[in-house]
This record gives C-alpha cells, structure tokens and sequence, in this order.
C-alpha cells in the first residue's frame, strides 16, 4: 500500500512539473516559427502573405525576449508578449498590409547587440 502512495505522488508530482512552464505551446499549424536566442533571430529574414500571420516564437536563449514589428516610417505595428528563456508562445498579427518591416526585441540593448532582422508581407 505504502509502496502505491509513494507511485501516486511521484506522478501527480510528474504532472505538476509537466503543467507550470519550461515547454510554452505546441506550434500551430501554418504558422511561422521564430528561435530567439541570445542575441538573434532564426529565421532573420521572413517572408508572408498580408493579412493574418501567426508566429510561433521558442526562446532558446537565456534570457526574455520579445518580438517587435516596426513598419518602414519606425512606427510600432504589434509586439508580442515577454517569453521567458526555455518557454514558447503564439503570436498572431491579425491584419498585416503588404510591406516591408524590421523585427526586434524590444529588451534593453537586445537590438543593438543584432537582434532584428526583416519581414516581407506581400
């Protein structure tokens, strides 16, 4: 019986660790996955339809990182939320007109030290 309880516990304790983080999301299907590292983009060069985009942003890096979108006149389109090193989250821009746009992460000193890249929407 004791034997059993310690077998209970250890999975609940499994599936508790499981649940709280360090994984993020799955990646949607048809979206556009993204790798953030310490200090780049992967891809940094993305090319998509206009219209709704979804990104797929995994941060392998060691720290938190975002994914801004700045259009050609520097005006702020859509920034993601923070991803916490080790973790994954969807992003979805839900009308994006044709162009082309820099990305990069809006953390203090991320873009200077190479963090952006490009993004065609046609």
């Amino acid at each position: 019986m004791r034997t059993l309880a310690v077998a209970l516990m250890a999975a609940f304790a499994f599936a508790l660790l499981a649940a709280c983080g360090g994984g993020g999301v799955a990646q949607p299907a048809g979206s556009i996955k993204v790798s953030m590292s310490d200090y780049k983009f992967d891809p940094s060069t993305i090319s998509t339809p206009s219209g709704k985009v979804v990104f797929y942003l995994v941060n392998g890096g060691t720290v938190s990182h975002d994914l801004v979108i700045r259009d050609g006149s520097g005006n702020r389109v859509k920034a993601s939320e923070l991803v916490s090193a080790g973790d994954s989250i969807v992003f979805t821009v839900d009308s994006l007109a044709a162009g082309t746009y820099t990305i990069f992460c809006d953390q203090q000193g991320h873009e200077a030290l190479g963090m952006k890249g490009t993004l065609t929407a046609t």
